[in-house]
């Protein structure tokens, strides 16, 4: 076994592994999981004029949020929306900005804001020191087809180029914003109609009908530093009425399975639901009163997602393929560095650690939980 032996250099942010990273969002059906959790909290939103609100904290490459978009039209086909992603990989946003042209084209009423702020920033589209090198671009989109929507957004790669540069923090390992970013996207067409929707530089909207928080920290972290910098600044951005979601992983599941077999005291999961509940309720119960947590079933709080794996690929004779697929899911999910990985891909014991447990499974799932902080109307 493996001895687990973190390295002592600067930290290792795993997530933003861009090979681990696609592969485990193509070969796993997490992002589809968590929309569908997302959508579960849908019938609840009413949202007030002029649009209805989401913030995307930590869009990623926009699957969850496209597809929530989707269901949002359906239930909502004639409401305006304001639509904010965070996210500061350069690659996500190119992913992300490649979704929405279908999405404009079915909802012409959307305005869709991407930055690179901070959690605490980005709610307000002003960094906290009123940085005055902020980048800020305002794109109306010209046509009324996917295609012409897209044409313009694959020009868009110079704003990325000069928006999206980071640094890494020293402390944490984290990628820093270099300037502060804002794109503002919108069709041309519609203007008039969203002009009390669109954002202006220096103008905050007025709160969130809807936060979507999807493995928004580092599992290690501690609970009192996902509270402060991560989940209250969000919660303060609901409006009233308005649901925050937060999804983690849990590790009890098989994919947690893999990892113990090489490293059996591992435990990354270190901060459960039920503790940050209580640590963001008391972090908010004297400066924020109105805003609770929303109590729910474990139907609701937790929920599987899978390795996409034909059955007979998990059988007698597992191809290498699969294995590897498998293992790179266990690793993303449990956020192992690669200065450990080292220490266990010069063997066979990683594939044979993988191959037991599809075997004993028959497949392989991941587990995640769920809870809900919804912002009391006065």
């Amino acid at each position: 076994m493996a001895k687990s032996n973190p390295t002592k250099a600067a930290p290792f942010r795993f997530f933003d592994n861009r090979e681990k990273y696609l592969l485990f969002v193509t070969t796993c059906s997490e992002k589809q999981a968590i929309a569908r959790r997302v959508g579960q909290e849908l019938a609840a939103i009413r949202p007030q004029p002029p649009s209805l609100n989401l913030y995307d904290a930590g869009m990623g490459d926009a699957t969850v949020l496209t597809r929530v978009l989707r269901d949002l039209h359906r239930r909502l086909p004639t409401v305006p929306f304001l639509v904010l992603g965070k996210e500061i990989s350069l690659e996500d946003v190119r992913l992300s900005l490649d979704k929405l042209p279908d999405r404009f084209a079915e909802h012409p009423q959307m305005v869709v804001v991407i930055t690179n702020l901070t959690y605490r920033e980005a709610a307000r589209l002003q960094p906290r020191d009123g940085d005055a090198r902020l980048n800020w671009w305002d794109v109306p989109l010209n046509g009324s087809t996917a295609h012409d929507f897209a044409e313009q957004v694959t020009d868009l790669q110079s704003i990325l180029a000069e928006g999206w540069q980071t640094r890494t923090s020293p402390r944490s390992g984290n990628p820093l914003y270099v300037t502060p970013s804002v794109l503002v996207l919108y069709r041309a067409d519609q203007k008039f109609l969203l002009d009390q929707v669109i954002p202006a530089r220096g103008e905050a909207p007025d709160g969130y009908d809807l936060v979507i928080a999807s493995q928004p920290y580092r599992a290690r972290s501690a609970a009192e530093h996902k509270v402060r910098n991560v989940l209250a600044p969000l919660a303060r951005a609901l409006r009233p009425g308005g649901r925050m979601l937060v999804v983690q992983s849990t590790g009890h599941d098989p994919g947690m399975e893999i990892i113990c077999s090489l490293w059996p005291d591992e435990a990354p999961f270190q901060t459960p639901r039920h503790s940050l509940i209580e640590a963001l309720s008391a972090h908010l119960a004297e400066s924020d009163p109105d805003i609770v947590h929303a109590a729910q079933g474990e139907e609701l709080s937790l929920f599987r997602y899978h390795l996409h794996a034909l059955p007979d690929e998990v059988g007698a004779n597992i191809g290498t393929s699969t294995l590897l697929a498998a293992w790179n899911a266990a690793i993303y999910v449990a956020q192992i560095e690669d200065a450990r990985l080292t220490q266990v891909l010069h063997t066979g014991a990683y594939l044979d650690a993988t191959r037991d447990v599809l075997r004993r499974h028959g497949e392989l799932w991941f587990l995640d939980e769920s809870f809900v902080f919804t912002c009391q109307s006065p």
